[in-house]
């Protein structure tokens, strides 16, 4: 990206939360906060100074399926940065007193989630779409196992889990790749080789509606189901099926029930593809008095979309902003690296960008309508949490 003046790097880990052993559960995300921590050579406050002196920002997630480290800086210092994260996620101390002060910290994040009423009813959704199954499981983890998580276990996740094949190394912007190789050959060489790529089943059952009682302003509300694989051949049927729903300002959902009705503040409809399942949902927050009439109307608009699908000018709306949208974000040098790690990490290979548009743009109206009949037609739960 020759134009810019910046440089993206990331290292993508393919291992997340549902790699987990059950009693292990929230390792990997404990492991992501303690490898900033530092290293041998570099303790926490090095790292942050080494990154504060060029005007640069590094941070990390952790999701279901993997894991990934990155940092942005002026594209000058693009060799540093890729010293940088080698040193951070090849070589972290994990030193004991850094696990029980970040340990405290977590702790803290996990609290801080349960005090926002929409991501407790998602988190129930995934548990309950997914029943029973890692992917069913937040990547934050139970208080009970961060609480019981010792320095082995987390050593040995790492040492058995963070292997050379299971990483890619993604760089992007205004960077010369030779030297980018060079670099990384030196400091990535020495990465363990391991045993492959993670052992992973596929969900089976699906659970049930859930409502929880809680004293809030609103009453939220996640509808949804089971949906199609990263890799199915219709996912971008699904991404227009989506976009009409509830995936933008000019979607049924949006006009329905806020625009014409006034009903909600946010309703929208989103999307999760994993290796071997995938979900669909639709999250809107409504007075209480007025939920039982947003669930009916959001029923009714998955309803008749399932049964007639959306109509030829939908279709051309959500292909623009499908393909405009996607254009867009290839400006940002953040954008291409986290396209380029992911599909590298999840997919095993690249899609080029003029491909991935005319996937969009050729997909026909036969396509769309089964495969919303298919998806939306099919079973669905919903998590409603609230007042009574």
């Amino acid at each position: 990206m020759s134009t810019t003046r910046s440089v993206s790097v990331g290292v993508w880990v393919g291992v997340g939360s549902r790699d987990e052993p059950s009693d292990l559960a929230g390792v990997s995300h404990f492991l992501e906060h303690l490898l900033f921590k530092g290293s041998h050579a570099l303790d926490a406050r090095g790292i942050s100074r080494r990154v504060d002196r060029v005007g640069g920002d590094i941070n990390a997630y952790t999701s279901r399926e993997h894991t990934a480290y990155y940092c942005r800086m002026p594209a000058r210092h693009a060799l540093d940065a890729v010293d940088l994260l080698g040193e951070v996620v090849l070589r972290p101390a994990l030193r004991p007193e850094d696990v029980e002060s970040e340990r405290r910290v977590i702790l803290e994040e996990l609290a801080m989630d349960d005090d926002v009423p929409d991501d407790i009813a998602h988190r129930e959704f995934h548990e309950a779409v997914f029943t029973g199954h890692p992917l069913g499981r937040d990547p934050g983890g139970r208080r009970e196992t961060v609480t019981a998580l010792t320095v082995d276990e987390i050593a040995g996740f790492h040492r058995d889990e963070y292997t050379a094949e299971r990483m890619v190394l993604a760089v992007a912007g205004a960077v010369d790749t030779d030297e980018i190789v060079e670099q990384a050959e030196r400091v990535f060489g020495d990465a363990r080789c391991g045993s492959g790529q993670p052992l992973r089943t596929a969900p089976s059952t699906m659970g049930e509606d859930r409502f929880l009682v809680d004293d809030t302003e609103q009453t939220h509300l996640v509808i949804g189901g089971r949906s199609l694989p990263r890799t199915h051949p219709d996912r971008e049927a699904l991404d227009i099926v989506n976009h009409v729903l509830g995936g933008g300002l000019s979607s049924r959902l949006f006009d329905e029930i806020r625009e014409r009705r006034g009903l909600v503040y946010h309703v929208q409809s989103g999307l999760a593809a994993h290796a071997d399942a995938g979900s669909w949902l639709v999250y809107a927050g409504s007075h209480p008095e007025r939920a039982a009439e947003v669930r009916s109307l959001i029923e009714d608009e998955i309803d008749r979309m399932a049964a007639r699908g959306p109509t030829e000018e939908e279709v051309e709306i959500a292909k623009g902003y499908l393909v405009g949208a996607y254009e867009l974000g290839l400006e940002d040098s953040g954008t291409r690296m986290s396209r380029l790690g992911g599909m590298l990490t999840m997919l095993g290979g690249l899609i080029d960008v003029d491909e991935q548009i005319q996937r969009w743009v050729n997909t026909d109206a036969d396509s769309i309508a089964r495969v919303a009949d298919a998806v939306l037609g099919g079973r669905r739960i919903a998590v409603t949490l609230g007042p009574v």
